[in-house]
């Protein structure tokens, strides 16, 4: 839910400013293509072409959400440590983070249907590779590969919907965006565990990465025909130093608190973190000279001026590592402590998934009346159902159903719903225009950053608390305790975002 259903709010602004070249079509066969239109006027997408760029966006979309539900199997089958159950999750975010701002740079200046095309190919493949995948490790690798043919293919759909549509069918096809991902949600969850729970000729999890082979296939086929071509006329330059200081930034962080318990700490793991604090400085000042030089670099510094910048992004870091951490410690709460079906697991996530999406569609509605206060009650609904949560769990425990558990995640669904879309329209509300595009690629790559660390952080704080006598329960129920402890924190940084006093239209 969380990389996912809020994409609409920041990819919007990012293409906002893209000044249109149509290119013309190589293929002869005119009555398959999508509408042409003379050079230099801007082509239309139609409800076939949207229909095809979506399905860009739901394969990675579904992918986020599919392996928690199969993380047991995956370890019973591939023999995986619990740190390498982590790298499966947060490899492909990282990947995806680290690369999202280029994979969109890259589209203005190439061309996004070309970019498009490159990134579902390599997603394909990539799925292809997980699906076959003979360890661990290479399901590791495969992850992180799908995590960055993602970052090639979806930033180019809100770029050609923002390049391609004007007034109300851009405002519909904005909203399918946003619709995608609550399906995504839903469906991820119960396809996954649909999928591993068939054993589909005794291949266990595989299945859940080689369905997106086929259907990979068919959209690429489709996109051919029916996705027009736009590039920008004012295309950024790729911060290739920036994006490789942020990389070993993050991965000096991520691979020792991932696999630093399991290895009793060695001391390259104790050096990576040690390396982690100076990777960023490094990347800070790279930054800084970018900037200073008139070029846009991957993280520009000026936008942490704006208050609603510096305090956004100190919000989002700790709420969505916590979620991330959540679906985590969820699915192995379920299958190895409950031990109950990835199917089960997949279907108890559904009724906070839907709750989830209405509650987000809510929110423009809500914040034209209340402003910030929108999102504090968020997180005061969100830490309540947490609360719910751990209470049931304690009240239950070892004999856990999980209809039980549905009404705390449906009270912190709702609670989610209220706050993502709210923090970030009002994270960008005080960016000037020329700097939007620029102020949500920020915004992404820490959400998608944090879900990540957040893996990597509580998640193993949980499997240790679980392996080391303290119990599963007992660590789940920590967990949820530190989710909770960020949701009021949550509450009462909403006092510092625009729009608090006095309420603004919604982003």
């Amino acid at each position: 839910m969380p990389s996912v259903l809020n994409s609409t709010d920041n990819g919007s602004r990012a293409a906002a400013a893209a000044a249109v070249t149509v290119l013309p079509s190589r293929s002869r066969d005119r009555r398959d293509q999508a509408p042409q239109r003379d050079p230099g006027r801007p082509a239309v997408l139609t409800s076939a072409g949207l229909a095809v760029v979506l399905v860009g966006v739901l394969l990675p979309m579904v992918d986020f959400f599919i392996v928690n539900v199969a993380l047991p199997t995956i370890d019973r089958d591939l023999h995986a440590s619990p740190p390498l159950l982590e790298l499966v999750v947060s490899a492909y975010a990282s990947a995806y983070a680290l690369l999202l701002v280029v994979g969109g740079r890259l589209g203005d200046t190439f061309g996004r249907k070309r970019l498009f095309l490159i990134g579902m190919t390599a997603f394909t493949l990539a799925s292809l590779a997980c699906g076959l995948a003979p360890t661990a490790i290479a399901l590791v690798i495969a992850r992180a590969a799908q995590g960055a043919s993602a970052a090639m293919m979806v930033p180019q759909v809100l770029s050609t919907i923002q390049a391609t549509t004007t007034g109300e069918r851009r405002a519909r096809a904005l909203g399918r965006y946003g619709a995608t991902g609550g399906i995504a949600a839903v469906a991820g969850q119960l396809l996954g565990g649909l999928l591993v729970s068939a054993n589909i000729g005794g291949s266990g999890w595989r299945p859940i990465f080689l369905v997106n082979v086929p259907v990979g296939i068919v959209g690429l086929v489709l996109a051919r025909r029916q996705v027009p071509d736009t590039r920008s006329d004012n295309a950024a330059r790729v911060d290739y130093h920036g994006t490789a200081a942020l990389g070993v930034t993050v991965l000096a962080l991520l691979i020792p608190l991932t696999e630093g318990r399991s290895l009793g700490w060695p001391g390259w793991t104790i050096g990576l973190l040690a390396a982690a604090p100076l990777a960023a400085v490094v990347f800070a000042f790279i930054e800084i000279r970018q900037e200073r030089s008139g070029r846009i670099p991957l993280v520009p510094p000026s936008l942490l001026r704006h208050r609603s910048m510096r305090s956004g992004l100190l919000m989002a870091l700790p709420f969505f590592a916590g979620f991330g951490a959540f679906m985590f410690c969820y699915a192995l709460l379920v299958q190895q402590g409950l031990h109950d079906s990835a199917l089960a697991a997949g279907v108890a996530l559904a009724p906070m998934a839907v709750v989830f999406l209405a509650a987000s569609l809510s929110t423009p509605r809500l914040l034209r009346r209340f402003g910030a206060k929108v999102l504090a009650a968020g997180a005061i609904l969100q830490g309540a159902g947490l609360i719910i949560l751990g209470a049931t769990v304690v009240a239950t425990w070892p004999h856990v159903s999980l209809a039980w558990l549905v009404p705390g995640m449906v009270v912190a669904g709702a609670g989610q719903g209220l706050i993502m879309s709210p923090l970030f329209g009002l994270v960008l509300s005080e960016v000037p225009p020329a700097s939007a595009g620029a102020g949500s690629g920020v915004l992404t790559t820490t959400q998608q950053v944090a879900l990540a660390l957040g893996v990597a952080t509580l998640g193993s704080l949980f499997i240790a608390l679980a392996g080391d006598g303290v119990g599963m329960r007992d660590g789940f129920l920590i967990v949820l305790a530190i989710q909770t402890v960020i949701a009021v924190g949550l509450a009462i940084g909403a006092r510092w975002l625009p729009g608090w006093r006095r309420p603004r239209p919604a982003a």
